[in-house]
């Protein structure tokens, strides 16, 4: 089985881009070692950064050649971010057909299982409160998607709301976003409950 992860930064996870066989140090390299135990092979393309028009302008070259049979997608935070820190906002709408034609190539190439991956904020500021409808949107965007495409759905923000409960999100995620260990533990067992597919420990 081929199994494909991409991606922002929360994928990438400070992986050496110039490695096939680097998965960073974040969800994806919890669930790798079970992966390739059970005889899939493992990519990760996640990029830092990346909003799903960039997933789109590599989409050719990068993922569609990995062939994948299990396909996990996990972007749209940075589309939000990025309205709040340099004005450039991604419409909703926008984001949702780009994302649709992705999955839709893929599907049509390959027919993977899906995993698609909502975006999520632990606010740990209190501007990062204002970010939450735009959010929303986008959250509601990827569970449609899923809905459409038959995929399965991680409710990453819902989990990791949970698991931060009395707790100091910062803990989870020092900038609201980007996990730490323990948030990239919340965000590998939400993938593999999600997916039906064991990890190893």
């Amino acid at each position: 089985m081929r199994v494909t992860f991409i991606g922002d930064s929360i994928t990438d996870a400070g992986r050496d881009r110039a490695d096939p066989g680097s998965f960073g140090d974040g969800y994806v390299s919890l669930l790798a070692p079970g992966l390739i135990a059970s005889g899939a092979t493992v990519r990760n393309l996640g990029i830092a950064g990346n909003r799903v028009a960039d997933l789109a302008a590599r989409w050719d070259a990068e993922l569609m050649p990995t062939a994948p049979d299990l396909l996990t997608e996990f972007v749209g935070i940075n589309e939000v971010w990025r309205r709040f820190d340099s004005d450039d906002p991604t419409p909703t709408a926008e984001f949702e057909e780009a994302y649709r034609r992705l999955l839709a190539q893929a599907v049509e190439a390959y027919a993977p299982r899906l995993v698609l991956m909502e975006p999520y904020l632990l606010p740990v500021r209190a501007e990062q409160e204002g970010w939450l409808a735009e959010l929303d949107d986008k959250r509601a965007a990827v569970a449609r998607l899923a809905a459409e495409f038959d995929a399965a759905l991680v409710p990453l923000q819902a989990l990791l709301t949970a698991a931060a409960a009395g707790r100091d999100p910062a803990e989870f995620a020092p900038d609201g976003v980007h996990p730490t260990p323990a948030g990239s533990r919340v965000i590998a067992d939400a993938w593999t409950a999600a997916s039906s597919i064991s990890d190893s420990r």
